[in-house]
């Protein structure tokens, strides 16, 4: 397999700090391209041997020390980039890296442009689409959970799961395909019925993928819940529950939250974003206005909504003006809350539509069964260390969807009996959908947006 991108000069020699920027004791250099023997002679004295540590010491362009330090060589095309690589491993001080980095460009090389040593991997097919994108979700791994299932779509598994479905595609393709080329040969070809089965065997096990690809994408993404309800019933309390931290301010005096505030908790390895907003009423006050106002802000961006409620008023009129207010597919959760001021048990109402759970943002109680109930809202299913998931992005799941889309089309059509010509289409297309995951069929435009979000050094 074989890919192209308008506007890359593979020939280019490219260098690039790729560790973080800021003092470490360590700081990394790297330089990918053809023919680097020069390079390193100018840079550190000579080019070392294939993939032994040496001691060197790195001189500018005149000729002067910068630095000590160990490089590294790997030649093509075993190498991350697939070509020829250096690594140049100084002190990690920011003056030190870009006097290096300077020096290398003074060498020959130019400066590389974000993601471009991981789109040259994959473009000298070291790397697929898929496992491409996943260097970048390591890298922006917030929990362990997170790390170990992009490392699983790194090494290739989600790719792998993908090319499963393609070759069954295929395989059911050619039987058609051949159908319809010979159709005065005795071909054994399947008949209806046995093209529903096969194509129901494939769109199971596209559900299994896309299942897995879902759970994954959660790992990746998160989930945003949003905290709403009346000024002082206990959203801001809530919170630094369930952060373990105090978070938010806490007063008896209503409105005290005027801004959105946000905080990150991790359950189960599943990153919840979590903003509390600032109360919902009537009000002059201009800073509580605008408080409001990205309030509703951050509703709109929501995957789950909280709605607060006084357990011991339980649902006023206000608190259904903000349902009202609430998309109509967003999902939310009452939260009863101070139930350990209520003085008659079994008091709370029923809620009306959504779900329920009763807790105390005082001591506590009841705010595990909220973290799972928040779990089960968005869909999780627990896993062990991320076994049976991939890391997958919006664009895999749109594929995916597609792809489905596709072969449901396909199905309806073998099972009535419709033209092959139709049938045969619908099966290319879910095989072109399913390949863009994996890079074997996009366009440069698509490539170019996806590189460009890695950082320089990747």
């Amino acid at each position: 397999m074989t890919h192209s991108i308008t506007g890359t000069g593979n020939s280019d020699i490219i260098a690039a700090i790729a560790t973080p920027p800021g003092k470490g004791g360590i700081g990394v250099v790297r330089v990918s391209g053809r023919s680097l023997e020069l390079l390193a002679r100018k840079v550190a004295g000579s080019l070392p041997q294939s993939r032994q540590a040496r001691l060197s010491k790195f001189v500018d362009e005149a000729g002067l020390v910068i630095d000590q330090g160990i490089v590294l060589y790997f030649p093509a095309p075993h190498s991350y980039t697939g070509e020829d690589v250096l690594e140049l491993q100084g002190h990690g001080g920011p003056a030190v890296m870009n006097l290096l980095l300077s020096s290398c460009l003074s060498a020959g090389a130019r400066l590389a442009q974000p993601g471009e040593f991981t789109l040259r991997a994959f473009l000298n097919n070291k790397l697929d689409l898929a496992q491409a994108e996943s260097v970048v979700d390591i890298i922006n791994a917030s929990t362990g959970d997170a790390a170990r299932c992009a490392m699983r779509s790194l090494q290739g598994e989600f790719s792998r799961a993908i090319r499963d479905l393609v070759e069954a595609l295929i395989t059911l393709r050619i039987l058609v395909e051949a159908s319809l080329d010979f159709p005065e040969e005795e071909i054994e070809f399947v008949g209806g019925g046995d093209v529903t089965d096969k194509l129901e065997a494939i769109r199971t096990q596209l559900e299994g993928v896309l299942m897995s690809a879902t759970q994954g994408s959660l790992l990746r993404e998160g989930i945003r819940v949003v905290l709403v309800g009346q000024p002082n019933v206990g959203k801001s309390s809530l919170l630094n529950q369930l952060t373990g931290e105090e978070t938010a301010i806490v007063t008896e005096i209503p409105g005290t939250t005027r801004d959105a505030i946000r905080e990150t908790i991790e359950i189960e390895g599943i990153p919840i974003h979590v903003v509390d907003t600032a109360g919902l009423r009537d009000t002059q006050d201009a800073v509580e206005k605008i408080g409001m106002a990205r309030t509703r802000d951050a509703v709109g961006k929501a995957n789950l909504i909280l709605l607060v409620v006084d357990s011991r008023c339980g649902i006023a009129a206000e608190d259904r003006q903000i349902l009202q207010e609430l998309p109509v597919t967003l999902p939310f959760i009452h939260v009863y809350n101070k139930i350990d001021l209520l003085t008659a048990p079994g008091s709370v109402e029923a809620p009306e539509g959504g779900s329920a759970v009763y807790v105390s943002a005082k001591t506590g109680s009841g705010v595990d069964v909220l973290r799972r109930k928040l779990l089960e809202m968005a869909g999780w299913r627990t896993y062990a260390s991320g076994e049976g998931m991939f890391m997958a992005r919006q664009r895999h799941l749109h594929a995916l969807t597609q792809a489905r889309a596709h072969l449901k089309d396909a199905a309806v059509l073998a099972a009535n009996a419709a033209p092959l010509e139709l049938l045969a289409e619908e099966l290319r297309m879910a095989q072109k959908t399913l390949s863009s995951i994996t890079g074997e069929f996009n366009a440069d435009d698509l490539l170019g947006e996806i590189f460009s979000r890695f950082c320089i050094g990747k």
